[in-house]
């Protein structure tokens, strides 16, 4: 059984690193959506979100941790970003001295994310490919 798990090992780690490039691309279309959002139900304008990943870890027979793939493992704003402040006295989210404060969205840095999240997506998605060839042209070999 052990054997059959690990043949199917990196098959799980690129559907696990799918998954995590999907939420990752999701988070960058949000951030992108609301680049130009100054006012939020909490209160201020938006604030960048961005994805932290882990590891999945599994115990090997031989006692060590072994990585299986990646997970999320949640969603943080970005407080390290200031917000950039205009001077707009005409907006209606403007403070008393007519500064509106944008969101810490970097629309040139999300899209230069997005296209490195694409690329990873497909990188996973080339290797589930060739794992289903290579299982094909085994299964066939066993006949």
């Amino acid at each position: 059984m052990e054997g059959i798990r690990r043949f199917f090992g990196g098959f799980r780690a690129a559907a696990s690193g799918l998954a995590a490039e999907r939420a990752r691309v999701d988070v960058i279309a949000r951030n992108i959506a609301n680049a130009q959002t100054t006012s939020t139900p909490e209160g201020g304008p938006y604030r960048r979100e961005v994805l932290r990943f882990a590891p999945l870890l599994e115990r090997a027979e031989d006692g060590r941790m072994r990585t299986q793939g990646v997970r999320v493992v949640g969603v943080e704003r970005d407080s390290s970003t200031p917000f950039e402040r205009i001077h707009d006295p005409d907006h209606p989210d403007a403070d008393a001295e007519g500064f509106v404060l944008l969101p810490n969205v970097n629309t040139a840095r999300e899209m230069a994310d997005l296209i490195t999240a694409m690329r990873a997506y497909e990188a996973n998605a080339s290797v589930q490919e060739n794992f289903v060839s290579m299982a094909e042209r085994a299964l066939r070999m066993a006949q």
